[in-house]
């Protein structure tokens, strides 16, 4: 049986996760591209709304977006419109129903920490056409160290050799962006819930603390783990 690592956590965020949640620089992109095959096919696993899969898919790349959660697939076929190349599979990212042998890179943005690290590797092996590239990146904000522990203990747990990049990735919010921004994460109140006037509060602090100009800017940094699961 496939542990449950919270598919529903997003469930009600997606529209926020789009409108104020960060994107991955050119940098990394390319990157990334740099170690695909031509003409590869990629998986990326778990989706979400798409942040990274149409990066992807608008260099022509044929690609499968495995997305578990409906509310947040409901925006990824938004982003994915436009982009006949892209598919979206309802999936895990332990049970991705992807055929056999059917990708050469399986991207994996934000999320590693959410999965079953022995069942997902299982998997990556299983849809791989041959030795499967795996791909996991976040962005983090170098002033909150301790948010990367989360991703650090899954990366440790998954890749035994990895190459890891760091690329700048600085994003700019107006105050509503700002607010949305926090309500697209798992377990922040939402309007209505106990404790979201303190929320408010406290995050509307910090931006009249820390804005120029009506703007905040979050120095934030992506970070970019590469093996070649044999």
């Amino acid at each position: 049986m496939i542990k449950d690592y919270g598919t529903e956590a997003f469930t009600g965020r997606a529209r926020a996760y789009v409108m104020a949640r960060p994107g991955y620089p050119d940098e990394a992109i390319e990157y990334i591209r740099g170690l695909a095959p031509v003409d590869a096919v990629f998986a990326d696993v778990g989706a979400g709304t798409g942040k990274l899969t149409e990066l992807i898919a608008g260099y022509g790349y044929e690609i499968f977006a495995v997305e578990p959660n409906a509310d947040m697939r409901e925006q990824l076929a938004i982003t994915l419109a436009p982009f006949s190349n892209a598919r979206i599979v309802d999936g895990l990212a332990e049970a991705t129903t992807l055929a056999d042998h059917s990708v050469d890179v399986i991207t994996c943005a934000q999320t590693l920490n959410r999965v079953d690290i022995d069942a997902f590797r299982i998997e990556c092996q299983r849809i791989s056409k041959l030795e499967p590239i795996v791909v996991s990146l976040y962005n983090y904000n170098p002033d909150e160290m301790e948010s990367v522990l989360r991703y650090e203990k899954s990366t440790g747990a998954f890749y035994r050799n990895p190459v890891v990049k760091e690329f700048s990735n600085p994003i700019f919010l107006t105050r509503d962006k700002w607010i949305l921004y926090f309500s697209s994460m798992e377990g922040v109140p939402r309007k209505g819930d106990l404790g979201y006037e303190k929320h408010i509060a406290e995050i509307n602090e910090i931006f009249d603390r820390d804005n120029v100009g009506g703007v905040l800017c979050l120095n934030l940094v992506t970070k970019v783990y590469s093996e070649k699961l044999s």
